[in-house]
Order: C-alpha cells, then structure tokens, then sequence
C-alpha cells in the first residue's frame, strides 16, 4: 500500500488536514486505536503528516505506530485514546464478499455494484466505500468516491 495516498473526495481538507483522512482511519483500524476529530485537531500539522505518512503494515510497523499514536494522544490530551477490537478478517480485506452496506448504500444512488467491480478494488479503497456506507455516517462522499473508483 502506497503510504501518502489521499483520495479525491478528500480534497477539500486533505492540504490543512483538518479532517482524518482515509489512509488513516485505515491505520486506526489496522492498530485498534479510536482517534477523535478533537484529539487529531490536537496535533500540529507536522504530527499529522507523519501519521499519514507512517508505515502500518507489517506487525513491527503496527506495533511502532500504535506505539507512536498512543504517546501522541497523550502528550496532547492527557489521556490514553480508547483501544478498539482489531478484526482478524476484515471486511475490506475480502475481496470475494460484497458487504451489505456498501451494496445498499449503491442502490440508494442507482448503481448495482458487482463481485467483480468488488474484487477489482484496493483494500483501501474497499475501506473507504465501507466506511462512507455505515449508518449514521454522512454518506456524501460515497458517490464521489464511487466514480473516484470508477464505479459508476
């Protein structure tokens, strides 16, 4: 996975970073560690990049950055982030099954979305789709992100 990877639907915060970007909320999954909007807009600028731009793949660079973050949130809060349950077999890593949010989160915007299409995107990319397709979250990137992936 290409390290400093932002996509186009995130353009509109990606330069100040005042949002977290995808490719991080991606680490976060991968290291189990819930990071808030307030504790991110905690951090300096530098900070931020090189949480973007650190490695988070193998278990030594998962171990590192988990590491890095949790004594990151401390110096700038003063507590310890909130650790998540790591999934085994996450959805975006199973190229073969289509989940059920992302297909119904296509349907609402008039596309049906295929196994193959499924299969012919990045983990990241899968990532962000199911991301974009849970309830409660604001769903305006996803058609976006759905022709980003040429998709539509």
């Amino acid at each position: 996975m290409t390290n400093k990877i932002f996509f186009e639907f995130e353009a509109d915060f990606v330069t100040s970073l005042r949002c977290i970007p995808m490719q991080v909320r991606y680490k976060l999954d991968t290291c189990g560690i819930k990071l808030k909007l307030f504790d991110w807009n905690q951090m300096s600028q530098a900070e931020r990049e090189a949480l973007v731009e650190l490695p988070c793949d193998t278990e030594a660079e998962i171990q590192s950055y988990s590491q890095y973050l949790e004594q990151l949130i401390l110096n700038r809060t003063g507590t310890l982030p909130t650790k998540l349950p790591i999934e085994s077999h996450p959805a975006w890593m199973d190229s073969t099954n289509l989940p059920t949010s992302v297909q119904e989160q296509a349907q609402e915007i008039g596309i049906t979305l295929t196994t193959s299409q499924w299969e012919s995107l990045t983990p990241l990319e899968r990532f962000a789709l199911i991301k974009l397709s849970r309830s409660g979250h604001e769903n305006k990137n996803f058609p976006k992100a759905m022709a980003e992936f040429n998709l539509v």
